[in-house]
């Protein structure tokens, strides 16, 4: 058994090791960065080494100095979680060569399998269905062959995983341009920039099959997970099983992947994944040779401990027999995400104001309250997980939890992942990878009608709260009070880009509201009549954290946090971020330097255009690292060039302005 235990990794998964770890009776050791000196992972650690440095190259990519951690600090074994180090055959090697013990497949499992080009090959020798492919060597000049002629062609790297270094190519044209970008993501992510081109199945299902395989020559398989909503090639829901695939096709799943893990003599948690076509079609994609993100869906529907599996296995213990290995019910995760949905997805960073998922479900969480998300890292913050006697009870109690979840400081996916889970084809089973393309709705979904009003009257008055709360000259009289009363008090709140415009009395404890209640730029001046509505709203009980309000009759309670101009509110539909609007605007903004500026905090990875050029619209100027993805800067009007800010290898903050442009005829 396992006395003491590295865990080469952050966030949630370093917390989720170390809770199996202790309940098994194992100390733990955490590592951490410069930037996660307080993070949420190191408070589960019986003690943590600082590996110095901000970015991952410096620390958790480190394996030098996390084989010395576990060395200084007598550990036995080393769990790297997913991401990473996990699997990189040399750190494997390196641990063992350490006199430790790996828990994970063996190096030369990991260079195999890890390299998706020489797993696709494997998979033919076992006699796994698998596409035809075409390997590009870093740096060599791209051929497709006759791929195109199928239809559009993905691009992939042959390394690493979590849809890293993978684009889509819909004509000859853009290869050359797709190969380069996808290479360059891959060497940054994964230290190799190989990649290989196969079919592009834009309406497929992604299922997965779990593996675990002892030294003592067994394998068994935990059935299946499907992953197919996902963005970015990144998965978003997970579930098991899989909804929408019949009995044939989850043997023939089974069948290929204990088929191909035995070729090998595979060992430890390993997951095999699959592409499924409507008509059945299997191709086989890739095999994981570590745990999964998603494997919370697996543990609910078995009762298995998948980390448990993992150390034991590694202790030399034996796997369970297959015949005791059954499911029970269904279950799905969600992973939240520090990225806003109605903006293509864009990472958020920033400080987390509250985070709360209080709802009986299963939280994997990196943060907390006070936490700050970095550009430094991927933007997971949790996974949420439920399990229910049938595939409609779990989404019903993770749709529940995640409507009643308050999370601020950054923007999240929750609202379109509570919205999805309630959704007709969802719910139908028809969760192909094209999911969130054919639904824009349930990208774009928040609450709305009678939700979305209290939302914005908490904010309202919230605000008159703490307005009166600070007035120290006329904060002993009624809210909006006036020698001459001639209007109410007037405030215009901003959510995304919609703004609402909101005027209100007082009378005690009651408030009469015009929604739309002046004028406003238009062709007439003036917000058209069926646009306004007036209600009557009673205050029953209000302080700085809550607003209990009464609105023509219905009472809710909205939670609110209070950060200045900006006031999350949170109510049983969902949240919503309101943004109080200036009443003056700051002109001298209007007249800085014209052109792009970043998104995010990151780093410069590649600069297109010179002083002095010309450039259309569209047209690639930069590119910008952060939170593990590529962002591409491009003009958005013909224009010229007059300073190009950053260079390769710059950092640069939300905001920076990265190109100055000017127009062309200037």
């Amino acid at each position: 058994m396992i006395e003491r235990l590295l865990i080469a990794n952050r966030g949630e998964i370093a917390l989720r090791i170390a809770s199996t770890a202790h309940r098994l009776g194992i100390s733990t050791v955490g590592v951490y960065s410069e930037v996660d000196r307080n993070a949420l992972h190191l408070d589960a650690m019986d003690v943590a080494v600082a590996l110095g440095g901000t970015t991952p190259a410096e620390s958790y990519l480190h394996g030098a100095a996390l084989v010395q951690a576990a060395l200084d600090t007598g550990a036995e074994a080393v769990h790297p979680g997913y991401g990473f180090l996990a699997e990189n055959a040399a750190f494997a090697q390196a641990v063992i060569d350490a006199g430790l013990v790996w828990v994970g497949p063996t190096p030369e499992q990991i260079a195999l399998l890890g390299d998706k080009v020489a797993a696709k090959r494997i998979a033919v020798e076992a006699g796994v269905p698998t596409a035809g492919f075409v390997e590009v060597p870093a740096g060599e000049a791209p051929d497709a062959g006759d791929l195109f002629a199928r239809g559009p062609v993905l691009v992939k790297a042959a390394a690493g995983g979590g849809g890293r270094g993978m684009r889509v190519v819909r004509s000859p044209g853009e290869l050359g341009d797709a190969v380069e970008s996808a290479s360059r993501e891959a060497q940054s992510a994964f230290g190799d920039g190989t990649v290989f081109l196969e079919p592009y199945i834009a309406r497929g299902r992604h299922v997965e099959v779990q593996i675990v395989g002892d030294s003592h020559g067994n394998l068994i398989h935990l059935f299946e997970r499907e992953c197919s909503i996902q963005r970015r090639n990144q998965k978003l829901v997970e579930e098991s099983p899989s909804p929408g695939i019949d009995d044939s096709v989850r043997t023939a799943l089974i069948d290929g992947a204990v088929a191909l893990g035995r070729h090998v003599s595979y060992l430890n948690a390993g997951t095999v994944e699959f592409l499924v076509g409507d008509d059945g079609t299997i191709s086989f994609l890739e095999v994981n040779t570590r745990l999964q993100v998603e494997h919370r869906v697996t543990e609910l529907v078995t009762g298995l401990d998948l980390v448990e599996l993992q150390l034991s296995v590694a202790g030399g213990e034996a796997v369970p027999d297959q015949a005791a290995v059954a499911t029970h019910g269904a279950a799905i995760e969600v992973r939240v995400v520090a990225e806003d949905p109605a903006a293509g997805w864009l990472p958020s960073t920033g400080t987390i104001a509250r985070f709360d998922v209080s709802d009986p479900v299963l939280v994997d969480a990196s943060v907390r309250a006070g936490s700050v998300v970095s550009s430094n890292y991927d933007s997971l913050l949790a996974k949420v997980v439920a399990w229910g006697s049938d595939r409609e009870a779990a989404a019903r109690a993770l749709r529940r939890a995640l409507l009643a979840a308050q999370i601020a400081g950054v923007a999240t996916n929750v609202a379109s992942a509570a919205a999805l889970l309630g959704e007709e084809d969802f719910l139908a089973g028809a969760t192909r990878t094209s999911y969130l393309d054919d639904h824009p709705d349930v990208v774009r979904a928040g609450p709305a009608g009678e939700d979305e009003l209290a939302l914005l009257l908490g904010a309202v008055f919230a605000d008159e709260l703490a307005q009166r709360d600070t007035d120290r000259v006329t904060g002993f009289a009624p809210s909006g009070w006036r020698n001459l009363r001639t209007q109410g008090q007037r405030r215009a709140w901003r959510t995304g880009d919609v703004e609402h415009r909101v005027e209100y009395t007082m009378f005690g404890d009651r408030a009469e509201v015009l929604i739309g209640a002046w004028p406003v730029p238009g062709p007439d001046g003036a917000l058209a009549p069926d646009e306004r509505r007036r209600v009557t709203v009673r205050l029953l009980d209000r302080s700085a954290t809550h607003q209990v309000i009464e609105v023509d009759g219905v009472r809710r309670r909205v939670d609110v946090i209070h950060q200045g101009d900006v006031i999350h509110t949170f109510g049983s539909a969902g949240s919503i971020t309101w943004t109080r609007v200036p009443r003056f605007v700051d002109h001298e903004a209007e007249l800085a330097g014209g052109g792009p500026v970043a998104p995010l905090p990151g780093t410069v990875i590649a600069v297109h255009v010179e002083a002095g050029q010309a450039v259309h619209d569209g047209q690639l100027l930069m590119v910008v690292e952060a939170m593990k993805m590529e962002h591409k800067i491009t003009a958005h009007a013909d224009a010229r060039v007059t300073e190009v800010r950053y260079e390769v290898g710059d950092r640069v903050d939300t905001g920076d302005l990265l190109v100055a442009l000017e127009d062309p005829d200037a």
